[in-house]
């Protein structure tokens, strides 16, 4: 068992890269199926899900190719098994964007169902009603989506009753090589599912409207291999942003950019913090003391859910009471236990928490739920005095690539002990 031990009190300062984003990475591999040649992906961060994803286009029959730090070639045009077990995805919320891709491109697939953070429903049912509306056969059996398109896909007109992020990527991906024109209503706006449709069009698939909540997508024939680039991850910026915050320092994230974290930028403005940005770098650095803000998760361009857990950790050492409030995923407060045993004082009322800062934490022992809820503790354990333990930290490898060299270099007393 593996455990992250941190000696917290000290500032964070100093200036640390950002990684290419997992959740943008992810259905940009998953679309390497629906390519006739080989891509070449730059920017792929070294994480779990990643290699998750890659060992599974791998099983499939593809080629996978690292060439080499952060880029890898796939070529799935030998790929011949439109299958993903469980026992290979069980992990990895992610799994379900292979669906429509190996739909599209076989003609059937047998998807198991998702594992990953037991954060609240992700419904599959969205991407599977949708599949429908586009010809698709589904049943559900043994823990497995089961879909058939003897006919092939055809386009179609899919409103999605909530906003889904991996919704809107599978069956975006899916219309790519639909025949007909697929129209996406209530399309999640999410800078990832750009990143997504800007890789298709650079391989020849004709989408527009990615960015508003309505999605065209005219289908073609094929799409060709080619050059993929993963923005910058704006949740690990985010993260490392608000650790030299919470802690009391200035922190500046390269390699990144700015119009991606509107949101949160505005919420630490609020908060005290004095923020200077360029076209790739952010710097965030902290008053005296932090200010209570409230804020209520929402999709893009709302603030985003895989920043509560965070932004609650900063707010717990703030001037005043804040209310966090949880629109996106129901159980996503699990982290909330956590920060009380470090000396945090939250209430909760239903999907809002009520904190009233405190003007220390103190180090104890914590378990990682989920993998924002282990950044909030991590972020809890370098401003908390004396030596916090966060165990299961296999949550925080999904997400963060190299997460204590990156606090080290930003001064953290930060190690990760094998047990």
């Amino acid at each position: 068992m593996e455990s992250i031990v941190i000696q917290g009190g000290v500032p964070l300062q100093g200036s640390v890269e950002s990684s290419g984003a997992k959740n943008a990475a992810l259905p940009l591999l998953a679309a390497a199926i629906l390519a006739d040649g080989p891509v070449t992906f730059h920017r792929i961060p070294h994480l779990n899900d990643i290699s998750t994803m890659t060992n599974l286009l791998a099983w499939q029959g593809a080629d996978v190719i690292y060439d080499d730090k952060d880029c890898l070639t796939i070529d799935t045009r030998e790929a011949n098994k439109p299958e993903a077990p469980y026992e290979m995805v069980k992990t990895m919320r992610a799994s379900s964007l292979v669906l429509g891709p190996l739909l599209v491109r076989f003609g059937e697939a047998r998807v198991s169902l998702p594992g990953g953070c037991a954060i609240g429903a992700r419904p599959i049912d969205l991407h599977l009603k949708a599949l429908e509306v586009m010809g698709a056969e589904i049943s559900v059996e043994h823990g497995d989506v089961i879909a058939k398109a003897p006919n092939g896909l055809h386009g179609g007109r899919i409103f999605f009753d909530q906003v889904t992020v991996t919704g809107t990527e599978n069956i975006l991906m899916a219309a790519v090589l639909a025949k007909g024109e697929t129209v996406l209503e209530n399309a999640a706006r999410e800078p990832e599912v750009v990143n997504l449709a800007d890789s298709l069009r650079a391989l020849g698939a004709k989408i527009e409207g990615d960015g508003t909540d309505t999605i065209r997508i005219q289908g073609v024939e094929r799409i060709s291999g080619g050059d993929i680039f993963t923005i910058a991850d704006r949740i690990e910026t985010a993260t490392y942003l608000a650790a030299g915050l919470i802690t009391g320092g200035d922190v500046t994230v390269t390699k990144t950019d700015p119009k991606l974290l509107d949101a949160f930028l505005a919420r630490v403005k609020e908060a005290g913090a004095t923020v200077e940005v360029g076209d790739d770098f952010i710097r965030c650095a902290a008053p005296e003391r932090l200010q209570a803000v409230n804020i209520h998760t929402m999709p893009h361009p709302g603030f985003p859910t895989d920043l509560q857990a965070q932004f609650m950790a900063m707010m717990c050492v703030a001037e005043g009471t804040s209310l966090v409030s949880e629109t996106i995923f129901e159980n996503r407060f699990m982290h909330v236990q956590e920060l009380v045993r470090m000396g945090a004082d939250i209430q909760l009322d239903g999907h809002t928490a009520v904190i009233k800062g405190v003007k220390k934490l103190s180090a104890a022992p914590v378990m990682a739920t989920d993998l924002r809820a282990s950044a909030s503790l991590v972020l809890a354990g370098v401003a908390a005095e004396g030596e916090t333990v966060v165990s299961r930290v296999y949550h925080i490898d999904r997400g963060y690539e190299r997460i204590e060299e990156k606090m080290r270099s930003l001064g953290a007393n930060i190690e990760r002990h094998y047990i």
